[in-house]
């Protein structure tokens, strides 16, 4: 017991007076941070949270025109632009603009494009009509033209908006071409029952009998939370700021050896196993305490930023109990490390490169799903990996415990491997 609360005191006094420690553990992680959650926020946002203005111009000046103006405005995502200083917009100065980056999308509705629906309704209401034995017939063009709704895109524009946009406008063209043939076969219809007479009479045509909505997927109680910067980053960069907790631990074990401190800890009566736990214990406190700092940050300070605030789940027992598995995981890799290298330069510059690296196929940079399919199976070999998944299992998908033990199985479990390989490293040293 003695060595254990010497191991404490003795590393708590070294903290202290490592100022340069003391804020490479607390200091910049919140800057770190912060910085990431405020150049992420518009990647993360949601598109009805961006407005895009976009080039319309219409030639046609019919209903396809307007619908398609009218249905991008409803949206709330477009700001449609028709003129500028006054001047109503052209074909090809339209196009000029986009292709010099000034506008991202430009669409171009040709003349004689209603007209050309308005046949197309025609001739299947015909076919309908001859069908059913009714004689009258609709005008048709004979030779029709083919039309289409021009799109410009900015050449850098994303693939990913360009797939947006063009399914926004071919739902627009499939809406008016259905309004146009359902009018049609409700004159049609009119015609042929002598009771309904009047021009109020409507007919209840309806396309769509089943309908598309969202529901949660977790409980009633779940709150709803939506995946932004803070939501990422907070926790993610919490996780990669915890593992730097490596270079104070291995630092302060190689100069204990140098210095001949650790031998005088080791001529203590005892097991060495429980200097081990003493620093595990200190220091898997200090990280703890530095996760709930920063989501402290996340939930007080992100707001004043203008970002979302960070919402932390319902499950807090859940989340202490990740946070204290993650906690261990990087003690006991900063043990590892001390452990194994002579000195602080070879600990140092290894901790450092191998966390950005656990880090970087971990998922907390970019998404472990966009990944190339190898690099994901390499990914989740990651102790950050795990610590990621499990804290957004609590914070998104509203998990408990019995949501997350395995991935604090995994890290508990990779944490006691390198005590067990540091522990038997040092005991053949001192033998």
């Amino acid at each position: 017991m003695l060595r254990f609360l010497a191991t404490i005191r003795k590393e708590w006094q070294l903290l202290l007076r490592d100022r340069m420690g003391l804020t490479l553990l607390f200091v910049m992680p919140l800057v770190l941070i912060t910085v990431m959650a405020l150049i992420q926020d518009a990647p993360f946002k949601d598109y009805q949270e961006v407005k895009f203005d976009i080039l319309a111009v219409d030639n046609d000046h019919g209903r396809l025109g307007r619908y398609i103006r009218e249905g991008l405005e409803k949206s709330g995502q477009f700001n449609i632009i028709d003129s500028l200083e006054g001047q109503s917009l052209t074909a090809g100065k339209a196009r000029e603009l986009v292709n010099d980056g000034k506008y991202k999308v430009g669409i171009i509705v040709p003349e004689g494009s209603t007209a050309a629906i308005v046949s197309n309704a025609n001739r299947i209401v015909n076919d309908i009509s001859q069908r059913m034995g009714m004689s009258i017939a609709l005008p048709v063009k004979k030779n029709p033209d083919s039309l289409n709704v021009i799109i410009y895109f900015d050449p850098a524009a994303k693939k990913a908006f360009k797939g947006a946009i063009h399914q926004a406008i071919d739902n627009f063209l499939t809406q008016v071409e259905t309004d146009f043939l359902l009018n049609r076969i409700k004159q049609q219809l009119r015609r042929k029952d002598t009771t309904a007479t009047t021009e109020s009479d409507t007919l209840a045509i309806r396309l769509q009998a089943v309908g598309l909505k969202e529901y949660a997927t977790g409980s009633q109680k779940q709150a709803d939370v939506i995946s932004n910067s803070v939501q990422h980053n907070v926790p993610a960069w919490s996780i990669f700021a915890m593992f730097f907790i490596v270079i104070p631990i291995a630092g302060n074990m190689i100069r204990e050896r140098e210095d001949g401190s650790l031998l005088r800890m080791k001529l203590i009566p005892g097991s060495y196993l429980t200097v081990l736990a003493g620093k595990m214990i200190f220091f898997v406190g200090i990280c703890v305490l530095q996760f709930y700092l920063m989501m402290l940050v996340g939930i007080y300070i992100m707001p004043l930023l203008d970002l979302p605030m960070l919402v932390m789940g319902q499950h807090q027992g859940a989340s202490l109990l990740v946070a204290a598995g993650i906690g261990l995981a990087a003690t006991a890799y900063g043990i590892l490390i001390g452990t194994l290298f002579k000195t602080p330069n070879q600990a140092l510059n290894f901790g450092a490169i191998s966390i950005v690296i656990l880090s970087a196929i971990g998922g907390i940079w970019i998404p472990l799903e966009v990944m190339p399919a190898k690099m994901q199976l390499i990914g989740h070999l990651s102790p950050l990996s795990w610590g990621l998944d499990a804290i957004n299992d609590i914070y998104l998908r509203n998990g408990d415990i019995a949501y997350v033990w395995k991935n604090v199985v995994l890290l508990i479990a990779t944490g006691l491997a390198m005590l067990a390989i540091a522990g038997a490293v040092e005991k053949r040293r001192m033998n």
